[in-house]
């Protein structure tokens, strides 16, 4: 019924007279203003199911180098935009799509660099120092750090990053990202 009723909105008058009477009309059918609810709805599922095919990515990722973390645990009660994955160097090795539209960089602009790269001026030493030092327990952890976006413009990311392992050593690290207030 929704395509009707905006099929019918798209029409001239005239047009619409000759329509309407042949219409079945029905009380329960729904206005054309519903479609504000149905349109947030659906960007919501649209949302999540981008975050669904993100960690499928990773535990594809997660199979292939036998990392016997608990990607699950991971991602559970996590709100996040962007993921990075990197080699135990830093080397991004994988993005989703959520890092390009935070960033404005694309995933090969990313590919083989350190996450180093999305900072700028207005990256504080000081983060920069603890991050460095939580990177070296071994343990996952969550900072924020002012990184900058392609066209050079700052923005506060919060990063939550978890070291990743194969038989006991750490091989890799992935990051959930988000930009915040």
């Amino acid at each position: 019924m929704m395509s009707l009723d905006i099929y019918l909105s798209s029409i001239s008058e005239n047009n619409f007279d000759k329509i309407y009477s042949k219409i079945e009309h029905n009380e329960l059918r729904l206005p054309l203003m519903s479609w504000d609810l149905y349109s947030e709805v659906n960007s919501k599922k649209m949302i999540e199911s981008k975050s669904f095919q993100d960690i499928i990515k990773v535990k594809s990722l997660a199979s292939k180098f036998n990392w016997q973390n608990n990607m699950d645990s991971i991602f559970e009660k996590e709100q996040f935009e962007a993921i990075i994955v990197t080699d135990i160097n830093q080397k991004i090795l994988w993005v989703n799509n959520g890092f390009s539209d935070m960033t404005g960089f694309s995933k090969k602009e990313a590919l083989t660099k350190t996450p180093r790269f999305l900072q700028g001026s207005k990256t504080s030493i000081t983060s920069k120092q603890r991050i460095r030092k939580h990177l070296k327990t071994d343990l996952p952890f969550k900072d924020v750090i002012i990184n900058h976006k392609k066209n050079g413009i700052p923005y506060k990311c919060e990063v939550k990053i978890f070291p990743l392992y194969n038989n006991g050593n750490k091989t890799h690290y992935i990051a959930l990202e988000r930009e915040v207030g």
